[in-house]
């Protein structure tokens, strides 16, 4: 994302969603809350529940050994690469259809990070649209990611020329910033990348998003794709795991059900991608542990959960999570892209 709040866990299997939306004149306030993603690095991750339980939205905690495991996740599964080999093949041609006619375009990131994937797309913006004014709005609750995404823009020229307005709160925060303003602010384009995790209303959670898109604009949603080796691994031990800053898991299948719900037309594409967990299965290793640590959402694999469960879960990993290719284990971590039209 990217803004990268996301949670622990949901970094495999990602799905981006576009939806197109039509300038809306409903309320700020018949929006539906969301909370975006926290972390200390960049993770992607939102959080999102209803307006009206703004206050009790569920944190999201990502330092220490987490942030360690998630750091080497990004850099082991090269997710943000196989994102924005997706974004560099799909977002062209569709900001040229969203900027047609257009003096102006307005950008909202939710969850943004670090800005690593923020700053690419909007690098895209620039060289498809270099008559176009930009503005970038950031929702990010984390204060180190923003000053790491601020550093960015800071040694980034092109970045330079784009006036930015940094919300440095939850989703939550903002929406009810939002609603209290007279005059509510829309976009050309909202990205959300890996921050669906933590919402209890989804289908809130979308309108409250499409409510804030201009006429032939679009909404971006990254997210772990169905059928994934998350998915597989976080719904199989849904009670055991889902204990912390996330209570239930969401993949892109789910999010589709809630988008047919809102009858809203879509089209998928999926990014395949895969981790390398060999080492989770040696004894001792430390990048192997502090992976499953980071899998599981867990503060010491090993030590917090029981050696039946560990077995079991090792085992689905192995058997029904991953494939094997030439003496390693492969984790299906792949990405589902939607693209929404409203």
């Amino acid at each position: 994302m990217d803004s990268m709040n996301r949670p622990v866990l949901c970094i495999q299997t990602v799905c981006l969603v576009i939806l197109l939306g039509t300038e809306s004149t409903q309320s700020e306030g018949a929006r539906e809350g969301f909370q975006v993603y926290s972390g200390e690095t960049s993770h992607f991750t939102v959080h999102y529940g209803k307006a009206a339980a703004m206050d009790t939205v569920k944190p999201a905690g990502y330092e220490g050994r987490y942030v360690q495991g998630f750091q080497f996740y990004l850099k082991h599964s090269e997710e943000h690469k196989a994102i924005l080999g997706y974004v560099d093949k799909v977002l062209p041609g569709e900001f040229t259809r969203i900027g047609e006619g257009k003096s102006k375009m307005d950008v909202l990131g939710v969850g943004s990070g670090g800005g690593e994937i923020d700053a690419h797309i909007l690098s895209i913006l620039q060289s498809k649209l270099p008559a176009t004014a930009l503005t970038a709005d950031i929702v990010e609750p984390s204060i180190h990611l923003t000053d790491n995404f601020k550093a960015l823009v800071e040694k980034t020229p092109s970045l330079q020329k784009i006036p930015f307005s940094w919300h440095t709160v939850t989703c939550g925060e903002y929406e009810k910033q939002v609603k209290d303003k007279r005059q509510i602010k829309r976009f050309d384009f909202i990205h959300m990348i890996q921050m669906l995790y933590y919402v209890d209303d989804y289908p809130g959670t979308i309108k409250f998003f499409h409510n804030l898109l201009k006429e032939n604009s679009k909404l971006l949603i990254v997210h772990e794709a169905a059928g994934s080796g998350w998915d597989t691994l976080w719904k199989t031990y849904r009670k055991e795991l889902c204990t912390k800053s996330i209570s239930d898991y969401l993949s892109a299948g789910d999010i589709k059900v809630h988008l047919e719900r809102l009858e809203l037309q879509y089209d998928e594409h999926l990014i395949p991608n895969t981790l390398d967990i060999t080492d989770c299965f040696t004894t001792g290793d430390e990048m192997g542990e502090l992976l499953l640590d980071f899998m599981t959402e867990q503060d010491h694999f090993h030590q917090s959960l029981t050696p039946d469960l560990r077995a079991s879960i090792l085992d689905l990993l192995r058997n029904r999570c991953s494939t094997e290719k030439e003496g390693r284990i492969l984790f299906d971590c792949s990405l589902s892209c939607l693209l929404v039209y409203s």
